[in-house]
């Protein structure tokens, strides 16, 4: 029996296997609102097979979006459009989550194929905040240091959008706190310089993520659960490592979180980074053992026999795929078959369901 195409329970939800979509920024909304390239693009996962569908990055505030074409919900204005998203992706049998975001000082930047550098003034770029002066590199401006006012500002705007996605039907709400945005600056050395209670010490550093994660699982109903993303490590000396992240781990299931997903890097530019088949598993596989919580796995993940392997072993409860659902979108329908496992498939489909 597959265990990748088994059963996932987490709190009261239960998701019909363990293959995820992880978030993928598409840079394609005009107003932060999802739009039909979304619905397409999501909603054909959901119909293939996926267990759980996970939006893009989703910025709580305006001055949160990596671009000025991320998705956001900081508006109720936009609840109705994500709504029409999460119903679809329910009705084809998937678990509906929500990736809740702010860029911090990898804010304002243009689209990747237009370079993804900072926007100039001209084209309308925008103040960045993050926890300390610190530019993401030489070239990048200068982010302002948050103020009080600015942690419970962004506090308030997680509370706000976690609300926002609840009305909006989603199933799973997933804090951003990774590849180098806002929360993952406050954990690490090498972008947090602060020296009041945000800064320096460990347990500082992870104040404010940790506040963050329990403003929203306050917000988020008790029978749902939450997930965050974190950066295992940023492949650097002195910044955070994976056993910074097992520590945290311990923290986040005191308070609440369900799982963390474990993904790498992204704080600075020049970190190197080994990536390869299943390169961030091993990250997985520890915070599991140590912290004694849910993981999944993401990272270069593309065949059936790696993921259940994953799974199978005890390394991660699930997998997060991102590029290869870019490359097949039923990826799942094609794995159970790999797998010999038996999963449903769309009844407008089940004509090709055998060869």
């Amino acid at each position: 029996m597959s265990q990748l195409f088994s059963p996932f329970t987490l709190r009261a939800l239960t998701v019909r296997n363990r293959v995820f979509v992880s978030p993928m920024c598409q840079y394609s909304s005009g107003d932060g609102a999802p739009n039909d390239w979304h619905f397409v693009h999501l909603g054909s996962r959901a119909v293939g097979g996926a267990g759980l569908v996970m939006t893009e990055a989703t910025a709580v505030a305006p001055e949160g979006r990596i671009t000025p074409s991320d998705l956001g919900l900081w508006s109720g204005a936009q609840v109705e459009p994500f709504r029409r998203l999460a119903a679809f992706i329910r009705a084809q049998g998937a678990a509906a989550g929500i990736q809740l975001a702010h860029a911090g000082r990898k804010a304002s930047t243009d689209v990747p194929w237009r370079g993804g550098k900072p926007l100039p003034p001209a084209e309308g770029s925008w103040e960045t905040l993050a926890p300390s002066a610190v530019p993401f590199s030489a070239s990048w401006p200068s982010p302002r240091a948050m103020t009080p006012a600015d942690l419970a500002a962004v506090r308030d705007q997680f509370v706000g959008a976690a609300r926002r996605a609840l009305d909006a039907g989603f199933d799973v709400v997933e804090i951003h706190a990774a590849h180098g945005y806002l929360l993952h600056q406050f954990l690490s050395p090498l972008s947090n310089r602060r020296d009041d209670g945000y800064g320096g010490s460990f347990a500082n550093r992870v104040r404010f993520p940790l506040e963050i994660a329990q403003a929203v699982r306050g917000a988020w109903p008790d029978d749902r659960p939450v997930f965050m993303r974190v950066s295992s490590t940023d492949w650097v000396d002195g910044g955070w490592n994976l056993s910074s992240s097992i520590e945290l781990a311990k923290l986040l299931k005191a308070v609440g979180i369900d799982l963390v997903d474990c993904s790498s890097g992204g704080l600075v530019p020049d970190a190197k980074i080994p990536a390869g088949p299943g390169f961030q598993t091993p990250a997985a596989a520890a915070i599991r053992r140590e912290a004694g919580m849910a993981t999944a796995a993401v990272g270069l993940i593309t065949s059936p026999q790696q993921a259940e392997q994953i799974v199978a072993t005890g390394q991660a409860d699930a997998v997060f795929l991102a590029r290869e659902f870019l490359r097949h979108p039923y990826w799942p329908l094609e794995a159970a078959r790999a797998l010999g496992a038996e999963i449903e498939w769309p009844k407008q489909y089940v004509r090709a369901r055998s060869r």
